[in-house]
């Protein structure tokens, strides 16, 4: 399901959905996923509640324990997104906002899946890569915050499970 609580210029929830549903059968990805597009100010407050850093940031992953759901309702997990930090990101990278938020909806997929950037020694940002040639979107995501020397730059971008 998706749900666009805030618009992004050239998004419509089927066409979000669509995009969903061609990443995850490209990731592989099984479960069924809930994509949430809101504000800035509602994923600094997610991001406080879920991380401990009160600061908005792009995209956050959850991870729903199969227990927690019942089984007719069952999902994989959800993702949130920021459309004004994916509006910024889209203009400084020169593509369009649409395009942002399909890249942070394959990044947050990834972590649902169990991958972290943060300690897997680039399996993750090789996928990612993978995943967007096929999927024809623009520099992905790790790719953007790799320093050109290659050291692994410090930032997350979701959050594996709930408290």
């Amino acid at each position: 399901m998706i749900i666009l609580e805030t618009r992004v210029a050239g998004i419509t929830e089927s066409m979000l959905e669509s995009f969903l549903v061609r990443a995850r059968r490209a990731a592989k990805f099984a479960g069924p996923v809930n994509v949430l597009v809101t504000s800035s100010a509602r994923m600094r407050t997610l991001n406080r509640e879920f991380r401990g850093k009160n600061q908005p940031t792009d995209v956050l992953s959850f991870p729903v324990a199969e227990e927690s759901v019942p089984k007719p309702k069952r999902i994989a997990g959800e993702i949130a997104i920021s459309s004004e930090i994916a509006a910024q990101n889209s203009a400084r990278l020169g593509h369009p906002p649409a395009i942002e938020v399909k890249i942070l909806i394959l990044h947050g997929l990834l972590h649902l899946a169990g991958f972290d950037h943060e300690r897997d020694n680039g399996e993750m940002a090789q996928l990612e890569c993978r995943l967007r040639q096929q999927l024809r979107l623009p520099a992905a995501l790790i790719e953007r915050t790799q320093p050109p020397d290659g050291r692994r730059a410090h930032r997350i971008r979701g959050r594996r499970g709930r408290p």
